[in-house]
């Protein structure tokens, strides 16, 4: 089964980066764009798991290893069982 999950920084947390793009996308002539946040992408393949077990694993996982929750959200999605 594959799973993606993003980790983005929390709405309270300064995004440098983010409004590092955001300048340049202005520079670039794009003045459309009102703000950039930026995150990581992580996909994994869990294997010998059914859903309701991946379902409370994978939250864990998140919490535990892949964001820093004191500045960090994530959200997942279960991609193909």
């Amino acid at each position: 089964m594959k799973v993606r999950i993003l980790v983005s920084l929390k709405e309270s947390v300064l995004d440098p980066q983010g409004q590092t793009v955001r300048n340049a996308l202005h520079t670039l002539g794009y003045h459309q764009v009102k703000d950039v946040r930026q995150g990581k992408v992580f996909e994994l393949e869990l294997e010998g798991l059914n859903r309701q077990d991946a379902e409370k694993i994978i939250p864990e996982i998140s919490d535990r290893v892949l964001a820093n929750p004191i500045i960090e959200k994530f959200s997942w999605e279960i991609m193909e069982a």
